[in-house]
C-alpha cells in the first residue's frame, strides 16, 4: 500500500496528547493540527476541510462518539479513527459500528497510528466520490424510465429476505444507495450497515479487515480486534468490488456464506455470526469465472438474487429530474437559493454520454452551481464546463514521433491553468471544493497544481 500524505485533524482535550500525535503524524510526513473538543473539532472542519479525523472517544462537553456521529451526518466520505483506552474497547467496536474507519488503544506507539491513519487515508481516497451524501442519496430512485423502475422492484422483493444479493453495474450508478435501500428496507434496518471497499485494500490487510484478528497475531496486533463481518452481526455487510478480491480470500468467504462461522486472524475460536450479505462489482464477474480468477461457487454463492443498476444513458429521462434535484441542493448549500435551468441547457446536458454515470452528472452539476454568475444556467455555461472538463483530461494518445504538437499542448496547459485558478479563486484556495466543481480526485488536483507550479 502507498504512503499517502494529507491533512489530520487531531481531537483531544488532553494538551500532551494532542502534542505528540501532531509531531508523530508530522514527522510522518502529514500535515495535523491538534483541537481539544468536538465544537472546536467541527469549526475546524467547517473552516478547512481534512483527510482523516482522530479522536478520542472520552471528552467533556459533545465526546467523540457525538463528533463521530456529527461527521458521519455532514460528511461521511471523512474517515474517522477513534483513540481509546484498554477499558473501554467495547465503546470503540460501538462507534466502529456507528460508522468509525478504525480504533487505536492508548497509549499507542508512533507505527501503529501512522499505520492505521494512512490505512483509513488510502481507503477513503480508493472509495473517492462513492459517498456523495444528501444530494444523490435519492436522486438514483427518483426515476421514470422503465430500466430503473424494474430495480426498485427488485430491491424492494429482495430487501425483506434474509437472501445474498449481488449488484452490478458500472462506477457510478449507484451501488452502495441499492445496497444501504436494501439494509433500509429490510428487518434488520436496526442493526449496523458495515462497509469494506475490497480493492482498497492488499491481501494481507483485507484479510484482518475482515476477519479481524488476536493479540499477538502479527506486530503491531496489542489486543484482540474484531473484524467487519463480526461487526455487522446482526446486520448487514456490504461487500464492495467483491471482484477485487483474491483467489486465497475468496475461499475463506464462500465458507462465511455458507456456514457463518469464521476465526480471527491468529486465533483458532470459531466465531459464529448472523450478517446479511450484499455485495457489488464493476467488473465482468462471468468473464472472470471463465477465465478461472473468480471461484465459481462463490459467484453463484453471492449472487442468489442479482441485481444490475443501469447506467445513466439507459435513462435519460431521469437526467432532467436529477439536475433539478442537484441544482436545488447545491443552490441552497452554496447561499445562491433557487438555481433554474434553461431549457438549452438541459437539452444539451441530456445529449452526452456520463460515463461516470450520476456521480459525473452530480459533479457537474455542482460545477456548474458554484461557478454560475447567478441563478440561473444556460446552454453556454453547460457547453463551457464540458470544454473545460476535455481541457482537464489526459490526453488520448501519445503523438507520433517527429510530430509537432507545441502549440496544441501550450494551449491545453493554458486552459488547464486558468480552469485550476479560476476555482480555487472561486472557492477561497480550498483545494477540496475545488477538486469537486473541477470533477476530479483530490490526488489529480494536487498533481496539476504541482504540474503547473501553482501553489
Amino acid at each position: 500500500m502507498a504512503e499517502p500524505t494529507g491533512s489530520v485533524l487531531v481531537v483531544d482535550d488532553d494538551v500532551a496528547v494532542g502534542t505528540v500525535l501532531v509531531a508523530l503524524l508530522a514527522q510522518a510526513g502529514m500535515s495535523a493540527t491538534h483541537v481539544a473538543n468536538g465544537e472546536a473539532a467541527l469549526r475546524a472542519l467547517a473552516s478547512k476541510p481534512a483527510d482523516v479525523v482522530v479522536t478520542d472517544l472520552r471528552m467533556p462537553g459533545m465526546d467523540g462518539m457525538q463528533l463521530l456521529s456529527q461527521i458521519v451526518a455532514r460528511s461521511p466520505e471523512l474517515p474517522v479513527v477513534v483513540l481509546t483506552a484498554h477499558g473501554t474497547v467495547p465503546l470503540a467496536v460501538q462507534a466502529m459500528r456507528a460508522g468509525a474507519a478504525d480504533f487505536v488503544l492508548k497509549p499507542f506507539d508512533r507505527e501503529q497510528i501512522v499505520f492505521v491513519v494512512r490505512k483509513a487515508m488510502h481507503a477513503a481516497r480508493h472509495a473517492e466520490g462513492r459517498a456523495a451524501g444528501a444530494p444523490m442519496a435519492q436522486g438514483p430512485f427518483a426515476s421514470a424510465s422503465p430500466a430503473m423502475r424494474e430495480v426498485l422492484e427488485l430491491l424492494a422483493r429482495a430487501a425483506p429476505s434474509t437472501a445474498t444479493v449481488l449488484i452490478r453495474g458500472e462506477s457510478g450508478t449507484g451501488k452502495e444507495l441499492a445496497a444501504r435501500a436494501i439494509h433500509d428496507q429490510s428487518p434488520r434496518r436496526s442493526g449496523p450497515f458495515v462497509v469494506i471497499h475490497c480493492a482498497a485494500l492488499p491481501e494481507a490487510l483485507l484479510e484482518s479487515e475482515l476477519f479481524g484478528h488476536e493479540k499477538g497475531a502479527f506486530t503491531g496486533a496489542a489486543c484482540r480486534k474484531p473484524g467487519r463481518i463480526e461487526l455487522a452481526d446482526g446486520g448487514t455487510l456490504f461487500l464492495d468490488e467483491i471482484g477485487d478480491v483474491p483467489l486465497a480470500m475468496q475461499v475463506k468467504l464462500l465458507r462465511v456464506l455458507q456456514e457463518r462461522t469464521f476465526e480471527r486472524l491468529g486465533g483458532t475460536e470459531s466465531v459464529k455470526v448472523d450478517v446479511r450479505f450484499v455485495a457489488a462489482t464493476h467488473q465482468d464477474l462471468d468473464a472472470m469465472v471463465r477465465a478461472k480468477t473468480f471461484r465459481e461457487d462463490l459467484y453463484y454463492r453471492l449472487a442468489v438474487v442479482p441485481i444490475v443498476m443501469p447506467p445513466l444513458r439507459a435513462r435519460p429521462e431521469d437526467i432532467a429530474a436529477l439536475v433539478s434535484r442537484f441544482a436545488a441542493t447545491f443552490g441552497a448549500a452554496n447561499g445562491k437559493g433557487a438555481i433554474a435551468i434553461e431549457p438549452g441547457a438541459l437539452e444539451r446536458l441530456q445529449s452526452e454520454g456520463w460515463p461516470g454515470n450520476i456521480r459525473e452528472l452530480q459533479n457537474f452539476v455542482e460545477r456548474l452551481v458554484v461557478l454560475a454568475d447567478g441563478t440561473t444556467i444556460g446552454r453556454a455555461d453547460v457547453e463551457r464546463e464540458l470544454a473545460r472538463s476535455v481541457a482537464m483530461s489526459p490526453p488520448a494518445a501519445s503523438p507520433s514521433p517527429g510530430a509537432s504538437t507545441s502549440t496544441l499542448d501550450d494551449r491545453r496547459r493554458t486552459t488547464e491553468r486558468e480552469a485550476l485558478l479560476e476555482a480555487l479563486g472561486r472557492v477561497h484556495g480550498n483545494r477540496t471544493l475545488a477538486a469537486r466543481i473541477l470533477g476530479v480526485s483530490r490526488r489529480t488536483l494536487y498533481n496539476k497544481l504541482a504540474e503547473h507550479d501553482i501553489g
